[in-house]
């Protein structure tokens, strides 16, 4: 059985920390910035963490 192949579209939007978590960065803030809220905007600048319920999932297509 050969190797898995790291799928390359997640590998761009989806990193490992250190400690083995996944980092992502949010959705919605491309365009049609004019109608959402500072408030909203600027949560949306920060990484986050993916929930751990969907870790292994990612972590496998996104494996060196």
């Amino acid at each position: 059985m050969g190797k898995i192949k790291t799928h390359r579209a997640s590998a761009k939007r989806f990193s490992l920390t250190g400690s083995g978590k996944i980092k992502m960065s949010h959705n919605n803030h491309r365009h049609n910035l004019g109608i959402k809220s500072s408030k909203r905007k600027r949560g949306l600048r920060k990484g986050a963490i993916l929930s751990e319920c969907f870790a292994p999932t990612y972590r496998t297509l996104i494996q060196k």
